[in-house]
């Protein structure tokens, strides 16, 4: 049997970075880079286990972090060597009697690298279908200088031939056990990575590399955690590839601004697989979001008719692509009440029947969030902070077993656009139902804080 194997190396003592605590430690977006980064490998269905290899002092600062997350993958955290190679030694050793039953593969990857895309560890995975290691670098965009001792230069090597590399660094386990068994026997030993181990003592092995991404930064220095909380902030994933949606049959799903759009079209999605839909809006049924107390009665209505509250998605919103100082004050309050209060009176009068179930609030934001636009000022900001709200409430209400995600499609046809924008070409659009798609695959996950990205093909 094949078992995926993410190795986190979190050995660092953080004197690069300068800090107190080991920079993995360090917290960005309400949480340490060594969690960002665990999320990734928890979430992902190409993993199958998880080691963390870490210095002998923050065994215990893992172990809590494991705990209080509940990383079910996690089953070893292993005392790291002086060194990357010393790091990357110890989970091998700790792997060789399992390979013996199983074809291990080692993932290693940083700690402190918490933008790893689901793309590229898909990307690795295929590669080592092939391959028995894998690397994963991007195209070199400065000009690398050879220099002397005296920094004059000597050599200008050619840009297009050079990479710069990045984790995972991925492995059969044969052949990264053989290549340290190699290095072992070398007096002179020094590697900077995996893969250059394999390069220098296992010749013949070719070691194929994989596209990685701008985003997957390494968090060496003060200045690159100012750049992670950046990259927290606008980030997005892509769900891939569709989740049964036979998950949705018995399933109570409320939804607010139901009557139209992509609202509506989550609802016929989850009727169709034999869930039950409730949906609200001041069209449908009188009930307006902006009224705390509408909103709260009607999740008591359903909690009381049901016993039991799955999902909460919440698509209402207004936009008035209109010049602020063109916008009356009735207009203007009108929009920030429906888009952010609105919000936050869902959230708050959902709390109680998600606690219980464990379920999820699923909101909306738009591609307008990462930049203000002029003519939608008060419609951009507000969806701005749609995202910190999704971020916060997520970290918020993680402990109590609530999901928070939202959604963030392309241009789609709405009636709300329609009447902004007039009628525009139908192939530039995305249509609801493709939006409705995305959602539901989103809510029957198990991730939360994050942006979803929606596209057009």
């Amino acid at each position: 049997m094949i078992r995926n194997i993410a190795v986190v190396l979190a050995g660092g003592s953080g004197q690069r970075f300068g800090a107190d605590v080991p920079k993995q430690f360090m917290k960005v977006a309400g949480k340490t880079l060594l969690e960002h980064t665990l999320d990734i490998f928890q979430r992902s269905e190409l993993i199958h286990e998880i080691a963390i290899v870490i210095h002998e002092n923050f065994i215990r600062d893992a172990e809590h972090i494991v705990n209080q997350n509940g990383y079910s993958k996690v089953k070893k955290i292993l005392i790291g060597g002086k060194d990357r190679n010393g790091s990357s030694l110890a989970a091998i050793r700790a792997y060789d009697s399992f390979s013996e039953t199983d074809e291990i593969r080692l993932i290693f990857h940083d700690a402190v690298r918490p933008f790893l895309s689901d793309r590229i560890i898909y990307d690795v995975i295929e590669a080592l279908k092939s391959y028995n290691a894998v690397d994963v670098a991007i195209p070199s965009t400065d000009t690398i200088i050879q220099v002397n001792e005296d920094n004059i230069i000597t050599n200008i090597p050619n840009r297009n031939m050079l990479r710069n590399g990045q984790t995972p660094q991925a492995f059969s386990f044969k052949t990264i056990k053989q290549a340290y068994k190699l290095a072992a026997l070398d007096a002179n030993f020094k590697a900077t990575d995996d893969c250059g181990v394999v390069l220098k003592y296992l010749p013949h092995e070719p070691v194929y590399v994989v596209q990685g991404s701008e985003n997957n930064i390494k968090v060496t220095y003060e200045l690159d955690l100012f750049i992670a909380d950046k990259l927290f902030q606008i980030q997005h994933i892509e769900v891939l590839g569709n989740i049964p949606h036979q998950n949705l049959i018995g399933k109570v799903m409320v939804i607010f601004g139901g009557s139209y759009g992509i609202g509506y079209a989550i609802g016929e999605i989850a009727k169709k697989y034999q869930a039950k839909v409730y949906s609200f809006s001041r069209s449908q049924n009188s009930v307006d979001i902006k009224d705390f107390q509408s909103v709260k009665n009607a999740i008591y209505q359903v909690y009381q008719q049901e016993g039991k509250i799955d999902y909460v998605v919440n698509t209402a919103a207004l936009l008035n692509k209109e010049p602020l100082m063109n916008m009356n004050v009735e207009t203007l309050n009108e929009v920030i009440d429906v888009n952010f209060k609105g919000m936050v009176n869902v959230a708050r009068a959902s709390f109680e029947a998600l606690k219980e179930s464990k379920g999820h609030l699923l909101l909306f934001t738009s591609s307008s969030y990462t930049r203000g636009r002029a003519f939608y000022s008060i419609y951009s900001s507000t969806k701005a902070a749609v995202v910190n709200f999704t971020q916060a409430i997520a970290e918020e209400w993680r402990e109590f077993g609530i999901r928070v995600n939202c959604i963030n499609p392309e241009r789609t046809k709405t009636p709300m656009r329609t009447s902004n924008f007039g009628d525009e070409p139908e192939e530039s659009l995305l249509k609801p139902e493709v939006v409705a798609e995305v959602s539901i695959n989103t809510l029957l996950s198990n991730f939360t804080g994050q942006v979803v990205y929606v596209k057009k093909n």
